[in-house]
């Protein structure tokens, strides 16, 4: 049964009113500039009337935005699993850094595309479907990539370092605000560090970070004018503070609430308050699927994203692989954007029950799963390294990463894959030393 019964797309009006408004100037017609002008002002206004339409009240009482609601709406729940750092946790960091640079890495690429794309590709090339390594080639290799990388960089023969993606550079930034504001950091906070380190995002962020730039408040900057708070992009942030609470999945989704706020609502916060508490948990537990349950454990128990979660996790004994994942997606989620958070969410936790301990079926069954694969597949890596630590990762997925990991943030250089780590740890010890 689908989730959602969308309505049908409006397809292509900008398109379409462009082409009228350039047609009519070639013929000549008077008031051509007035007439678009006043059609724009037209689908603002409706625009406007189609976001004050009122909301479910009951579904609104089930997932409230603000931090004590959330929290008094969670299930019971294990909140806190280890007191201190655990001897292992360093090699299981660097296994979560690690396998979340290289699943973000398999699925750059490729990211959006459909299950047959990618198919026909992967035929193309020769290469095995699921992947089994990188991409031997990428399509249009000589265009660049999120400023700091090409596309032929994310190929085994052209890596030099984990090349650019915003996946990683918002690890790299959620770092940076632990070191600059400390594990108190607040919303401001993270709209400050956002003006200083963001050239530019993409649809909740790209919204935010202008509304930012405007001077909308940090704590309204996620709430105006953004058609975007349930997608994907506050749980991809998500990584940062299950590192810096490891083994403390309750302190981890605080984390995660605060930095989500700044341009999320919901089903969106909720999916990062999940994944930030499972990537906590992981580090105390010997199965992924273990942490994947704990997450729940810290989002408002009747939210969307809870009901779906729990539906992936009791559908994941029957999804053999990629394409058992993508037809249930097909079916329960149609219509619904790549990069919303619920079916990526799912995505992520089939590619974890599918791959098992074998890292590099985790990633290579996500990434073959569509959506939002790159997202996906680099958290699910994460989950997987922060259970299973360097070991179980093979070494042709990390044999290219030279100790450098590219980003785009203002005024920082390539991340040092070893420094990143010590200082993480160092967060860690900061954050559980200090409660």
């Amino acid at each position: 049964m689908k989730l959602f019964d969308y309505v049908d797309p409006v397809e292509n009006w900008d398109l379409t009113i462009n082409r009228y408004a350039t047609q009519k100037v070639e013929f000549g017609a008077p008031g051509v500039a007035e007439k678009v002008a006043e059609i724009e002002a037209l689908l603002k206004q409706k625009i406007a009337e189609l976001d004050a339409l009122p909301n479910d009240p009951d579904l609104e009482k089930a997932e409230p935005d603000d931090l004590p609601s959330i929290l008094a709406l969670r299930p019971d729940g294990s909140r806190r699993l280890l007191s201190s750092i655990p001897a292992d946790f360093r090699d299981r960091l660097e296994g979560a850094w690690l396998a979340r640079c290289a699943g973000c890495t398999l699925g750059s690429i490729v990211e959006g595309w459909t299950v047959e794309r990618m198919a026909d590709w992967a035929a193309y090339l020769g290469d095995p479907f699921p992947l089994v390594d990188y991409w031997s080639q990428a399509e249009q290799p000589h265009l660049p990539r999120l400023q700091a990388s090409v596309r032929y960089d994310y190929t085994p023969a052209k890596m030099d370092g984990v090349p650019s993606d915003d996946d990683l550079n918002y690890t790299q930034l959620g770092l940076l605000i632990l070191e600059d504001y400390g594990p108190d950091f607040t919303v401001e906070d993270v709209g400050a560090a956002w003006l200083k380190y963001l050239p530019f995002a993409f649809t909740a962020e790209g919204i935010a970070l202008e509304n930012l730039r405007n001077g909308v408040p940090a704590m309204q900057a996620g709430a105006l004018n953004n058609p975007c708070q349930n997608y994907i992009g506050a749980d991809i942030r998500s990584d940062p503070w299950g590192y810096a609470a490891p083994g403390w999945p309750e302190k981890a989704a605080e984390f995660a609430w605060r930095d989500a706020t700044i341009s999320h609502r919901r089903n969106g916060t909720y999916s990062a308050m999940y994944f930030s508490a499972a990537i906590a948990a992981a580090f105390a537990v010997d199965d992924p699927m273990d942490a994947l349950r704990i997450g729940l454990e810290e989002i408002p128990v009747d939210c969307i994203a809870a009901r779906e979660i729990r539906w992936a996790l009791e559908m994941a004994p029957s999804v053999s692989g990629y394409q058992d994942a993508a037809a249930l997606a097909a079916e329960r989620y149609p219509g619904i954007w790549k990069s919303h958070s619920i079916q990526n969410n799912a995505l992520t936790i089939w590619g974890l029950a599918v791959g098992g301990d074998d890292f590099t079926k985790v990633i290579g069954e996500t990434v073959s799963m569509g959506h939002d694969n790159d997202c996906t597949a680099a958290t699910a890596g994460s989950i997987f390294g922060a259970v299973y630590g360097t070991s179980a990762i093979p070494e042709h997925w990390t044999k290219n990463f030279n100790n450098r990991v590219a980003t785009y943030l203002n005024g920082q250089s390539p991340f040092a894959i070893d420094d990143t780590v010590d200082r993480f740890v160092a967060q860690a010890e900061r954050v559980l030393a200090g409660n």
